[in-house]
């Protein structure tokens, strides 16, 4: 089955696309499913129920049922590869 994973940011625009585009790739090198939602980080209350993953570039201090990976790395091209291992290991739970 498709793990949802959420993506976003402030706005649910600019950062989210670059961070969607890379998690597509690394499901598919992987051959794993996913169900990518672009949003806005306000929005992620209305997933609570179905999400299985949030990767942000925005802050947030909500604690919500799935786990939270911080993609601010993709933001500043410092890190991508660690935040890229990460969210792997959380697909492939």
């Amino acid at each position: 089955m498709a793990k949802q994973v959420l993506v976003a940011c402030g706005a649910g625009i600019a950062t989210s696309t670059v961070v969607n585009s890379a998690i597509e790739e690394l499901a598919k090198e992987n051959n794993l499913k996913v169900d990518l939602k672009q949003i806005k980080i306000a929005e992620v209350g209305a997933y609570v129920d179905t999400a299985d993953l949030l990767v942000t570039t925005a802050m947030t201090k909500t604690e919500y049922p799935f786990p939270v990976i911080n993609a601010r790395t993709f933001l500043t091209g410092i890190g991508v590869e660690d935040t890229k291992k990460q969210i792997l290991e959380e697909l492939q739970k």
